[in-house]
């Protein structure tokens, strides 16, 4: 059963008394949603020396560390604000096991009320390629990825970045809106403009790998 309004008001209540076991209890609400964002956003490089649950927690502990900031009177909602903890811990975490690889990992990492169109496209390529990747395929990986990548660099910066959010963290469009510090109304817009064009993008890549390949 759904968790009701007032038992959300009063844990925020309490958060922002700075009550760890509130900011515990919210936490593992959005849990799920967090993992999928730390799915969506990490580095490929990343994954096989770090655990998503891994950089959940060390996120957790800074959150922990940072309740200050939200109990201070922030307008930003509880879940805008636990991702942007999180997407600056999944930073942090690229710094540390890529070092030099990453050069400047704020680059490579949408931040909060800033998208960052190289790391959307790059996220989105590493989805799409799961789907348009057999063994067929395989050898010329790189080669169609690096495809994909450019196709959706052609996309609206903004856009890409509503759609990732709205289609693949799952946010909603008033969360999108936050995050992105747009209107609901703009933000529910670009939504639909990004779909259309999404299709667009399918429709391109499997017109190249039947060109490349005779098909998938």
């Amino acid at each position: 059963m759904a968790d009701s309004a007032e038992e959300s008001a009063e844990l925020l209540g309490r958060l922002r008394r700075s009550d760890e076991d509130a900011l515990a209890a919210l936490f593992s609400r959005h849990r799920d949603r967090l993992l999928r964002l730390l799915e969506f956003r990490m580095d490929a490089r990343l994954r096989g020396r770090v655990d998503a649950e891994d950089v959940l927690q060390e996120a957790y502990l800074d959150a922990a560390k940072r309740m200050h900031h939200f109990s201070e009177g922030t307008s930003t909602s509880f879940f805008i604000w636990l991702r942007m903890v999180v997407i600056q811990t999944l930073i942090d975490v690229h710094r540390r096991h890529l070092g030099a690889q990453m050069r400047d990992a704020g680059r490579e990492v949408a931040i909060h009320g800033a998208p960052c169109s190289q790391t959307t496209s790059v996220s989105l390529a590493a989805r799409l390629l799961g789907h348009f990747t057999s063994p067929t395929l395989a050898a010329r990986r790189a080669e169609l990825a690096e495809h994909l990548r450019t196709t959706l660099d052609q996309m609206d910066p903004m856009d890409r970045e509503v759609l990732a959010l709205r289609h693949f963290e799952e946010l909603t469009n008033s969360e999108v809106a936050e995050e992105l510090e747009i209107q609901q109304k703009a933000a529910s817009i670009r939504y639909i403009r990004a779909l259309r064009r999404f299709k667009d993008v399918l429709g391109e890549i499997a017109a190249f790998t039947d060109a490349r390949h005779g098909g998938i």
